[in-house]
C-alpha cells in the first residue's frame, strides 16, 4: 500500500537547501517531518491533497511542480515582497484559473501556482449557511459561576438575534450547574421543538479531582444526547483554569464562546434543515429526530420489558 508521494529536490550546497527551505515557508506550505543525520538532512513540506497529474494537448503549465492556492493573486503578492524570481507574471488561463510562474532556488526549476477563479468542486461540497431564519433554538445554561456563564449567554442570543433568529424561537432553560446540562439538553432534543440546543456553562478547576470528572462527564452527556436525538448540539461550556482564563473567554480578549457557539449551532442546524429538506419535501427541518428519538424509546422499552398503559 502506498503510503506517502513527494517531489524530491536535493540541493548540491548547504546554502541552496537552506535557500529552498526558505523559498517554501514563504509560500505558505506546512512543515512536516525533518531530519538531520550523518549523512543527510532535509525537511518535507505536507499539503492536504496531493498526487501525480498526467496529461495530454495544450494548456498545461511550463513548471517542474505545480501548486493549488486558495487565492493565487494573494500568493503572487506574498512571492513579489519576498523577493522571488517570478519567471511569468498571474494571469488568466483560457480553463478558467489564475496562474503564475516562479523560478525556484538552486536551479530546482519552475513552480507554477494557480487558484481556480471559480469553486468547480462546490457541487460536491455542502455547508450549513449562517441564517437562523425560520429555526428554532435552545439555549440550556448554567447557574454555577453565573458571573461567566450570564455573559456567555448574552452572547449566544446576540449572535442568534444577529443572524436572523426571533425572540420568539430562542428558548433558554437554566439548570444549576454544568453537570444538569447534558439531561435538560437531552429532554429538549427529544422533544422535537428545536433545531440545535445550545450548552452554555462554566467549569474552574479547584484542589480537587473534582474538575477533571465533572468536565469528562459533561462533555460526554452532550456529545452522546447530540449522537442520539440527531440534533445538533453546540459545545458552549469553559473549562478553565483560572477565573481569570473564563472572563477571557466571556467576552473580554478570547472573545465570546457563547458567541461562538451559536455560530455553530446555526450553521449545523441549517445544514440539517437542508438534508432534511432534500429527503422529506415538506416535513418539517425536526422531524427526522424526532422519529429517531421516537425509534430509540421504542427500543428502550422493548429492551427493558416495559409496555405502555393500555388505556
Amino acid at each position: 500500500m502506498i503510503k506517502s508521494l513527494h517531489k524530491l529536490l536535493v540541493a548540491k550546497r548547504e546554502p541552496d537547501f537552506r535557500a529552498l527551505v526558505e523559498f517554501f515557508d514563504a509560500l505558505g506550505l506546512t512543515r512536516g517531518e525533518s531530519w538531520e543525520g550523518r549523512r543527510s538532512q532535509g525537511v518535507k513540506f505536507d499539503v492536504r491533497e496531493a498526487g501525480v497529474e498526467i496529461g495530454i494537448g495544450e494548456g498545461f503549465p511550463d513548471a517542474d511542480l505545480v501548486i493549488e492556492t486558495d487565492s493565487a493573486d494573494i500568493t503572487y503578492e506574498i512571492a513579489k515582497k519576498r523577493g522571488v524570481k517570478i519567471a511569468a507574471d498571474i494571469a488568466d488561463t483560457d480553463w478558467g484559473a489564475r496562474l503564475f510562474t516562479l523560478e525556484m532556488p538552486a536551479g530546482a526549476g519552475r513552480l507554477a501556482i494557480f487558484s481556480y477563479k471559480r469553486d468547480w468542486r462546490a457541487a460536491n461540497t455542502r455547508e450549513g449557511k449562517l441564517d437562523a431564519t425560520g429555526l428554532h433554538f435552545a439555549i440550556v445554561v448554567g447557574r454555577f459561576n453565573a458571573f461567566i456563564t450570564e455573559r456567555l449567554l448574552a452572547g449566544a442570543e446576540d449572535a442568534l438575534r444577529r443572524l436572523g433568529a426571533e425572540a420568539k424561537n430562542i428558548t433558554v432553560v437554566r439548570v444549576p450547574g454544568s453537570f444538569e446540562i447534558p439531561a435538560a439538553a437531552r429532554t429538549l432534543a427529544e422533544s422535537g421543538k428545536y433545531n440545535a440546543i445550545l450548552c452554555l456553562g462554566c467549569l474552574i478547576r479547584g484542589e480537587t479531582a473534582h474538575y477533571e470528572v465533572i468536565a469528562n462527564e459533561v462533555t460526554r452527556g452532550i456529545g452522546q444526547s447530540a449522537q442520539e436525538t440527531g440534533v445538533p448540539h453546540a459545545f458552549g461550556v469553559l473549562t478553565c483554569d483560572t477565573l481569570e482564563q473564563a472572563i477571557d473567554r466571556a467576552g473580554l480578549k478570547a472573545g465570546n464562546k457563547g458567541y461562538e457557539a451559536a455560530l455553530a449551532a446555526v450553521e449545523m442546524a441549517e445544514l440539517q434543515a437542508a438534508g432534511s429538506r432534500l429527503q422529506a419535501p415538506g416535513g418539517a427541518a425536526h422531524s427526522e429526530s424526532k422519529r429517531h428519538a421516537s425509534n430509540r424509546k421504542a427500543k428502550t422499552k422493548k429492551a427493558s420489558g416495559r409496555h405502555p398503559r393500555r388505556k
